[in-house]
C-alpha cells in the first residue's frame, strides 16, 4: 500500500483574505511528516480549524516575502514558543525573513523555547530537503521579487519479491536485499535467475509541484513533468491577461496550458484575485485546456497519486 501523500488548502487568495477566503498555506503530509507551504495569516487559525497537528510540523517553506504568503509565520513561530516548543524548527526562504523575524525577537526582548534553523534560497534549482522517502528542491518562479516553487518527489522504492519465487526458488533472507536493488539471483545450482522473474515493479514515485506566484513561463518545464499534481496560480480569468502580466501573475488558460504541456495528471489552480466572488469559472475556463483541473478551496484535501 501506498504512503499517504495530499496537501490540506488552508488558503487560496491572492494579497488579501476575504469573508470567504483566506491568503496562501497549505500542509503536505508524506507518510507521518508534515511541511507547510506557505504561513500566510490567519494560517494557525486554519490549522486548528481543520485540526491539523501544529507540532508535528518541523518544515516550513516560504515562497516569496510578499506579505500574502509569510504574515502568519511570526504569529505561528510565537505560539509554538508559548506552548513550549522544544524540537527544532527549519524554515526555508528567501533572504530577509531571518531578519524579519530575529527584528521580531529582538523588539520583544523574547528568547524562543526552539531553534530555528533558517536556509536561504537563491536563484537556480536547489536540493533543499532530503529523507529516507522523498527529497524537495525549489523551483525558480519568475515575479516581481525572489520567488520559488518546491518540487516534492517520492524517492523509488526496491523492487517487490514475487512470494512464490521465494518458494520456487528457495531464496534465502540474505539474497533479498540484493534482489530489490534489482540484481539476478543464483540458486545452489549454479543458475542464474534474472531479476526480472522474480520481482515486480513497485509504484510509481509520486510527486507534487507547488508553483508559487508567477506570471506564465516554461523555465520550470523539465521539472514538472509527469507530476502526479500540479498547484499553480490563477489570480485571474483569461479577460484580465493584461492585468496578469502587468503584476507577474498568471491566469487560469496560462496554468491549464502549462500543465497540458507538462503532462501532469492533475491541476489545482488557487490564489484566486480577491475581484472574484464564484469561483467555478475559474475551474471551466482552465477546463477547456486542461480537464483535469480542480479548484483549491480552503478545507479541501486533495490527494497525489
Amino acid at each position: 500500500m501506498s504512503e499517504v501523500f495530499h496537501t490540506t488548502i488552508l488558503g487560496s487568495s491572492a494579497a488579501t483574505p476575504t469573508s470567504l477566503r483566506h491568503t496562501s498555506a497549505q500542509v503536505v503530509q508524506h507518510h507521518n511528516k508534515r511541511f507547510l507551504l506557505d504561513c500566510a495569516e490567519g494560517t494557525q487559525m486554519q490549522l486548528r480549524k481543520y485540526k491539523l497537528p501544529l507540532m508535528k510540523i518541523d518544515h516550513i517553506f516560504i515562497s516569496h516575502l510578499h506579505g500574502d504568503h509569510y504574515l502568519g509565520l511570526p504569529g505561528l513561530l510565537f505560539t509554538y514558543h508559548l506552548l513550549g516548543r522544544e524540537k527544532d524548527l527549519h524554515v526555508y526562504a528567501p533572504p530577509g525573513m531571518q531578519q524579519i523575524i530575529e527584528l521580531q525577537y529582538e523588539l520583544s526582548q523574547l528568547k524562543p523555547s526552539f531553534n530555528i534553523t533558517y536556509h536561504e534560497l537563491h536563484d537556480g534549482k536547489q536540493s533543499i530537503y532530503e529523507d529516507e522517502k522523498i527529497s524537495i528542491e525549489t523551483m525558480l518562479m519568475e515575479h516581481r521579487i525572489p520567488t520559488f516553487g518546491f518540487l516534492i518527489k517520492e524517492k523509488p522504492l526496491p523492487r517487490k519479491i514475487c512470494k512464490s519465487a521465494i518458494r520456487k526458488f528457495d531464496i534465502p533472507a540474505e539474497s533479498m536485499q540484493p534482489i530489490k536493488a534489482g540484481e539476478d539471483f543464483k540458486t545452489k545450482e549454479g543458475r542464474v535467475i534474472a531479476n526480472k522473474e522474480i520481482t515486480m515493479d513497485p509504484p510509481a514515485p509520486r510527486s507534487y509541484a507547488f508553483c508559487s506566484d508567477t506570471q506564465y513561463t516554461e523555465s520550470f518545464l523539465d521539472q514538472i513533468k509527469g507530476a502526479g499534481l500540479l498547484y499553480h496560480e490563477a489570480t485571474f480569468m483569461q479577460d484580465k491577461a493584461e492585468i496578469a502580466r502587468e503584476k507577474t501573475h498568471s491566469t487560469t488558460i496560462e496554468a491549464a496550458t502549462l500543465a497540458k504541456k507538462a503532462n501532469v495528471k492533475k491541476l489545482l489552480i488557487g490564489h484566486y484575485s480577491a475581484r472574484y466572488k464564484e469561483l467555478h469559472e475559474f475551474r471551466r475556463e482552465a477546463a477547456t485546456i486542461f480537464p483535469g483541473t480542480f479548484l483549491a478551496e480552503e478545507g479541501d484535501v486533495i490527494t497525489i497519486d
